[in-house]
């Protein structure tokens, strides 16, 4: 489902709305197996690729309040209401302003390994990689892979970003993303939440033990903005913790949702 400046959603099962948004470089399609099993719930699950990436449009503009918007036309063309809204990374950051902006659409917040502060910007060499992939020579995902391993070391963090590969035609590869836009806004990422935004609602944010994100810190500022949230720690899981203890992380939302 996508028109012009319309987001791409993939949308599984029936039910309840349960609205979940990929972080940055990803797409809502990292999501398939966890949404499958929402859907399964008696949810309708609806793994949205974010502006300037996944099959979403491309457009210049780059920031928490364009991606609030547009999640905001989503809902009302999708009459969506009474949401399950969970957000990732970059994802837990749109979720977050858009619950402090839309209150009455969403019924529970979800933020997976986000706390409403600032973060320096962390993703240089990931995005200096993918700009020197040259496709006039590049001509697999192997091929691909070797050029990134030179500037992205983990295979892990490659593999996730080499879900970005698509044949724009027969032999020749391309990126989903619409990288200059993603590179020339890279700071837009880590913005705070600004302080009036505040959610009333139930919120819970859950955290990798072997990730840095939310620290013990954070809880005070995500109570002055959440004070209804509760932080669960997912054991053995960085901050792909939904990758990587889908099993923790599955059953810790599912017990906030009932």
């Amino acid at each position: 489902m996508s028109g012009n400046n319309s987001l791409y959603a993939n949308v599984i099962g029936a039910g309840n709305p349960f609205v979940i948004l990929h972080g940055f470089l990803g797409m809502g399609d990292n999501w398939k197996t966890l949404g499958s099993q929402f859907a399964e719930e008696g949810y309708e699950v609806h793994l949205v690729d974010q502006r300037n990436h996944g099959r979403s449009f491309h457009d210049a503009a780059f920031n928490y309040d364009v991606m609030t918007a547009d999640l905001k036309a989503y809902c009302d063309r999708h009459k969506l209401r009474n949401i399950v809204l969970l957000g990732h990374s970059m994802g837990g950051k749109t979720a977050m302003l858009f619950a402090a902006q839309f209150p009455e659409l969403v019924s529970k917040l979800i933020i997976a390994d986000i706390s409403p502060r600032f973060y320096p910007i962390h993703h240089d060499a990931i995005l200096n990689g993918l700009q020197q992939l040259d496709f006039t020579a590049i001509k697999s995902r192997g091929a691909a892979d070797k050029s990134l391993a030179k500037y992205v070391l983990d295979a892990g963090t490659r593999q996730f970003l080499l879900k970005n590969l698509y044949w724009i035609e027969k032999g020749r590869l391309a990126l989903r993303l619409n990288l200059d836009a993603l590179a020339n806004q890279v700071h837009e990422v880590g913005e705070a939440l600004p302080a009036w935004a505040k959610y009333k609602g139930p919120s819970l944010f859950l955290r990798g033990d072997k990730s840095e994100y939310i620290s013990n810190q954070d809880s005070a500022l995500i109570n002055m903005h959440f004070e209804n949230a509760k932080i669960v720690t997912i054991a053995n899981a960085g901050h792909w913790l939904h990758a990587e203890n889908p099993t923790d992380f599955y059953n810790a939302v599912l017990n906030f949702l009932s």
